[in-house]
């Protein structure tokens, strides 16, 4: 049976060597470079299964996965990244995603990953399995993925963006908000990590690998 994938990065070039790379049993339905266009897309076309990036240029994949699975319950999201920081990791997982395997896989083997998720098995690149099972194991979340999680969604976009230098403007036009409810947004995430200004901010996220 082929599976069809919608795959989510912002990376032309990486999108195409995926393509490449994966076996005949897979079928890629569509792309999107950015949450906007990943969840409008993956709301058209159902696939079964979404490959996605943690890191987009107007947000996280997590936020994808959380404004999709209320409304396509069917689809299942495997997290394909760079990134093996364990916030990353456990955010998209709390959103909801099946799996997370980083860029380093072959194209064998991702797409053996996906098959597996698309069968509903949960995939973890071996390096990864272990605290994520230790974290819902004990219940107990890491200490930076206890501060991530008390920001929305909507929080942990503007922080993003505002540690990689984004003025609020920019932000506004990328999200579609408005420059005072970007402020807002950047005054509740400031308010919870009980950071003072947005130096220390980017000093935070970039510690935490975020940026």
């Amino acid at each position: 049976m082929t599976v069809r994938v919608v795959l989510v990065d912002d990376h032309d070039l990486f999108r195409a060597g995926v393509r490449a790379q994966l076996g005949a049993e897979i079928e890629v339905v569509g792309e999107a470079a950015s949450v906007a266009d990943a969840v409008q897309l993956i709301k058209e076309l159902d696939p079964d299964v979404v490959l996605l990036d943690v890191h987009l240029g107007d947000g996280s994949g997590d936020a994808v996965i959380v404004q999709v699975a209320p409304e396509r319950p069917g689809v299942k999201f495997l997290a394909l990244s760079v990134s093996d920081a364990p916030e990353d990791v456990i955010a998209v997982i709390r959103a909801g995603a099946r799996g997370y395997v980083t860029k380093a896989i072959s194209g064998a083997e991702l797409t053996d990953a996906v098959t597996r998720v698309a069968g509903g098995d949960a995939v973890f690149s071996p390096r990864l399995a272990g605290f994520v099972l230790d974290a819902f194991h004990t219940g107990e979340a890491t200490a930076s993925d206890a501060e991530l999680h008390q920001l929305t969604a909507r929080e942990r976009e503007v922080l993003q963006l505002i540690a990689r230098g984004y003025r609020y403007k920019e932000i506004a036009a990328r999200l579609h908000l408005s420059p005072r409810t970007v402020e807002s947004h950047v005054s509740a995430v400031l308010r919870k990590l009980q950071l003072s200004s947005r130096h220390e901010l980017t000093r935070w996220a970039a510690e935490r690998r975020l940026i």
